[in-house]
């Protein structure tokens, strides 16, 4: 039996996932951050379910959740950064995580680089691991004079940034742990899905959630090659900053100043 943890469990992709990996027999860990919610989720997918919980907009919290399910669990087969929140309604404005972190680079991007990382030595004792990350053909390069678009905004933009950055991460990550049997891999799972997400945008819906799940299961279940973007189920190219190493380096040196800040740690 796999121990699987999903991130964003208690609706759209996540919510799918979970019933289906569930359905086939692997504990599935639930993450939300509404404890009601994930109750309904693990008592309507049935199988064998486990719960976690945790406002990603806040980096203590994610850090809190690694260590607890390192104490709750003896393993971890597969980590599915999933969760995330799309540009929101039409002429929103900049939001800001409890961090003071623009939300979207917050919650899309550094909460999943996070716990990703905490959970590396996990994933490695589990190994053969997976780490897949839920990304998006919607992508635009980080302009690092203004990463946190403090001043100029605009909401598809700061969406578009903070998926570039999970591939960038897919990119570092993978090579990291090349030797230590844990592969790692991001994805455009579907477009426009039937999600609350794109329904709250105001996008036409495009693809069903079910197509969405079964171009993630597939890096969830099969060997493909680590390090690498799916658009569906094909490999593809990611936006080229993804493979500028100077450009990812800039990345890492912001992501890790912003998660010290955050949890209060010096450099």
């Amino acid at each position: 039996m796999r121990t699987i943890l999903i991130t964003g469990a208690t609706d759209g992709l996540g919510r799918h996932l979970a019933g289906r990996l569930a359905e086939r027999g692997d504990r599935v860990i639930v993450h939300g951050r509404d404890a009601d919610r994930v109750r309904r989720v693990r008592e309507e997918i049935g199988g064998t379910t486990e719960s976690v919980l945790a406002d990603l907009a806040d980096l203590r919290q994610v850090d809190r959740m690694a260590t607890e399910v390192e104490e709750r669990f003896d393993r971890l087969d597969v980590l599915v950064n999933n969760a995330g929140i799309g540009g929101g309604v039409p002429g929103s404005g900049r939001e800001e995580s409890r961090d003071g972190i623009e939300l979207r680079f917050a919650v899309n991007y550094l909460a999943g680089r996070h716990l990703a990382r905490r959970l590396v030595p996990l994933l490695v004792r589990s190994a053969p691991a997976r780490i897949v990350n839920v990304a998006s053909a919607g992508q635009q390069a980080i302009d690092f004079g203004d990463p946190l678009l403090t001043e100029e905004y605009g909401r598809q933009r700061a969406y578009s940034q903070s998926k570039l950055a999970q591939i960038m991460f897919t990119v570092d990550l993978a090579a990291e742990l090349a030797a230590e049997g844990v592969s790692v891999t991001a994805l455009h799972p579907a477009t426009y899905m039937d999600t609350a997400m794109v329904r709250q945008s105001g996008a036409p819906i495009l693809s069903s959630v079910k197509e969405g799940g079964d171009a993630t299961l597939r890096l969830i279940d099969e060997d493909v090659p680590s390090g690498r973007y799916f658009n569906g189920t094909r490999e593809a190219r990611a936006d080229s900053q993804a493979y500028d190493a100077e450009a990812r380096a800039r990345l890492r040196a912001l992501s890790d100043d912003l998660i010290r800040r955050a949890l209060g740690q010096t450099p």
